[in-house]
């Protein structure tokens, strides 16, 4: 007899109609998580999006990308030590340049993501009830990030 814990929508199926990209300028305080959630809504909002793909590429090698728990702010402090000890400042790195949180910085990027997909349904991102997007910071300073955003599927 066939499991019943499992259960599918019935698909739906557009014509990818548009490419539409922006980019986003990202202003960090130094290590730590950038809520990019409501940007991302923002861009999916003016692209006239209905049904297809958001895509977010980070255009550096020292912050990455996730999407993590937006309910309790704990989560991301657990989630930045858990990274700094993964890749911890004083590893006998041989790559420090640019100062001692720079390679730690390209391996915490490795670990996590330089970019994302969302699916977009009825004009708005398939995201969970406690999820958003962050941008990370690796690096100890503040930085200037950029992020591409691109919505390629059907609009308005």
């Amino acid at each position: 007899m066939p499991s019943k814990s499992i259960s599918r929508a019935t698909p739906s199926a557009v014509a990818p109609t548009s490419i539409v990209t922006s980019q986003l300028a990202v202003q960090t305080r130094g290590r730590g998580f950038v809520d990019l959630t409501a940007e991302v809504e923002k861009f999916v909002g003016e692209a006239g999006a209905i049904e297809g793909v958001v895509t977010l590429f980070v255009r550096h090698t020292s912050a990455s990308l996730t999407i993590q728990e937006n309910a309790d702010p704990s989560v991301l402090a657990d989630l930045g030590t858990a990274l700094s000890r993964l890749a911890p400042e004083n590893a006998g790195w041989t790559h420090y340049t640019e100062g001692p949180d720079d390679m730690p910085a390209h391996v915490k990027t490795m670990l996590t993501s330089a970019s994302l997909q969302i699916p977009v349904v009825n004009g708005e991102m398939a995201l969970g009830t406690w999820q958003a997007i962050y941008l990370i910071e690796h690096r100890a300073r503040a930085h200037r990030r950029e992020v591409v955003l691109q919505f390629i599927g059907a609009t308005k």
